[in-house]
């Protein structure tokens, strides 16, 4: 049981000065394998996104070896191609669950996909965009807009703003100020304040909802 909290402590908070000084360019690919799996696997949506980008920005700075121009480039493809992926699992998956039934109910009905459809070609050109900054939503996203079929043309120019927007300010971010002493020295506050901001609109959202009942 110790080996396996170990794993998922390891896997939820990778150090990556350490993997680099274990496995050193082949970060690359652990890297890359990481942001792939959460932006490509619906199922995988706690993987460290927000927080791992900006600390391997960071490590740039402290280890040279690691290259920023290598790596900028190297995780976009990652978190483009993962949305790609998670869309096209979403699309085959969205005839399917129409056939899913529980005591003889459709699980899923073929108006919530045609509503769910509606939404995304109205509105997923900014949901595709804005929920690369927001964990879990990130993941489940792509996923949906799948399910909707929103066309494949939009969903992929949005796909490829937000994925720039969120890895290139994310490991930016981390890079010019992994240089400051102050955020060294003070690092587990930083990462934990980035996960904090990142999850604040799920925050808002449920104690909107939960007030709003209320006051209902």
């Amino acid at each position: 049981m110790e080996s396996i909290l170990q794993l998922v402590d390891f896997v939820l908070h990778p150090d990556l000065a350490y993997l680099f000084e274990t496995y050193g360019v082949y970060i690359y690919a652990i890297l890359f394998l990481i942001i792939f799996v959460e932006t490509g696997l619906v199922v995988m949506p706690f993987l460290p996104g927000d927080s791992l980008l900006f600390t391997a920005g960071m490590l740039t700075v402290a280890q040279p070896g690691l290259n920023i121009y290598i790596l900028i480039p190297l995780l976009l493809v990652a978190a483009i191609s993962g949305d790609t992926l998670n869309y096209f699992v979403g699309k085959y998956f969205s005839d399917r669950v129409l056939q899913w039934k529980y005591k003889g109910q459709p699980l899923v009905r073929k108006e919530w996909l045609d509503d769910t459809h509606e939404f995304f070609e109205k509105h997923g050109n900014k949901t595709i965009v804005l929920a690369r900054f927001v964990p879990i939503v990130r993941t489940i996203a792509p996923f949906v807009s799948g399910i909707g079929k929103m066309t494949y043309s939009t969903f992929t120019l949005y796909n490829i703003i937000g994925g720039i927007l969120w890895v290139g300010s994310m490991v930016l971010l981390g890079h010019f100020l992994g240089s400051s002493k102050f955020v060294q020295d003070n690092l587990e506050k930083f990462v934990l304040g980035i996960v904090f901001l990142s999850i604040l609109p799920i925050i808002i959202k449920m104690l909107q909802a939960k007030f709003g009942k209320k006051s209902a």
